[in-house]
């Protein structure tokens, strides 16, 4: 016997194929042959935050990745793949990673209970809080302190995101994506954009700069 939590998503989802048929009728029907998302969305698991939901936008607009706390780690296969898939074949515009307040992954990361494998993935935020560590521990009141590093963890997966050889070699060559950072408030429901907008290469230190023109020419 079904769950009914189970029974109801079915019954959604035929309530979604009807209204697309009177939205849309043939929208199904071309995202079956193929898909052209605009951009990539690099998201929290959490599952308050669907990205199609509160960016109102139609199936086959965003090319969708989700971890916890939305991280961008350079060992993570699964990630940088999505990214290179992306880029590389999807051709998006834009790369969206986005946050949102009252982030548990977040908050976890501030506390020094043991919470077990998760404590390894964790770990990534809080190299951003020795960061800016000057910043946060201004910042008296437990939970502003914990929502600047939300921003913070959101800008620094931006940087993540740009330090890549597949972003960079695509901006050489397409002038794209463009990098953008946003926090999604749940009370609200509103986007916050960090203002954080990565084009190319010029807004990266030195040091995470790749000799593109050099590594092109080489594979030529």
């Amino acid at each position: 016997m079904l769950d009914l939590s189970v029974v109801r998503m079915l019954a959604g989802n035929q309530r979604f194929v009807e209204r697309m048929a009177q939205e849309d009728p043939g929208l199904l029907e071309r995202l079956a042959v193929q898909q052209k998302p605009h951009t990539l969305w690099i998201g929290c698991s959490d599952s308050r935050v669907s990205s199609d939901v509160i960016t109102d936008t139609d199936p086959g607009s965003l090319f969708v990745h989700r971890n916890i706390a939305n991280l961008v780690v350079h060992t993570d296969f699964n990630v940088l793949s999505a990214i290179d898939y992306a880029v590389n074949h999807l051709h998006v515009q834009h790369i969206v990673v986005c946050g949102h307040y009252k982030c548990g992954g977040v908050a976890a990361s501030l506390e020094a209970t043991e919470l077990g494998l998760i404590d390894n993935w964790l770990r990534n935020i809080k190299d951003v809080y020795r960061l800016h560590h000057v910043e946060l521990n201004a910042i008296a009141d437990k939970e502003e302190r914990t929502a600047r590093l939300v921003e913070l963890n959101v800008i620094e997966q931006v940087y993540n995101v740009c330090k890549t050889f597949t972003v960079q070699k695509a901006w050489r060559e397409h002038g794209r994506p463009f990098v953008h950072g946003w926090v999604y408030d749940l009370k609200t429901g509103l986007l916050k954009d960090l203002e954080v907008n990565i084009s190319g290469r010029r807004d990266l230190e030195e040091i995470y700069r790749f000799d593109v023109d050099k590594s092109i020419g080489s594979v030529q």
